[in-house]
């Protein structure tokens, strides 16, 4: 088993259920209100994180202009994402739709993957990019 593997079962599990969370709460806040206290909770946990590395001393974290800048526009994605999710559910949106539409985001990132970081084209992964892109259009109803 890939050393990631587990990594990515806790990563899916806690995405899984930061949607399931924002659906409840996007009933009783408003979508900025809400994407804010989202984020800045988020950088509590991140910032306790960081203490725990810290003070074990583990810390390993290494710094660079480009790392920074490519975090920050990672934030501005993820913050204005919070937003949208909130607005979609304020909306209507089902829940059940969410997996589609973070499919195309998963449609995004593997021709990201193949066109800018040269990844091997398999034709299992332009079968899934297919799917993902498929599965938005059927969302639209």
């Amino acid at each position: 088993m890939a050393a990631w593997f587990w990594f990515a079962v806790v990563a899916a599990v806690l995405y899984g259920a930061h949607q399931i969370f924002t659906r409840l709460a996007s009933a009783q806040i408003g979508d900025g209100v809400g994407g804010f206290v989202v984020e800045g909770v988020a950088a509590l946990a991140i910032l306790s994180y960081l203490g725990f590395l810290w003070f074990s001393g583990r810390w390993e974290q290494k710094f660079t202009w480009v790392g920074f800048n490519y975090s920050a526009l990672t934030g501005i994605c993820v913050g204005a994402g919070t937003v949208a999710f909130f607005l979609l559910f304020q909306r209507g949106g089902p829940l059940s739709a969410v997996p589609a539409i973070l499919a195309g985001g998963a449609a995004i990132m593997a021709v990201a993957g193949i066109v800018f970081f040269r990844e091997p084209v398999s034709w299992q992964r332009l079968l899934g990019v297919t799917f993902a892109i498929t599965g938005l259009f059927l969302l639209r109803r």
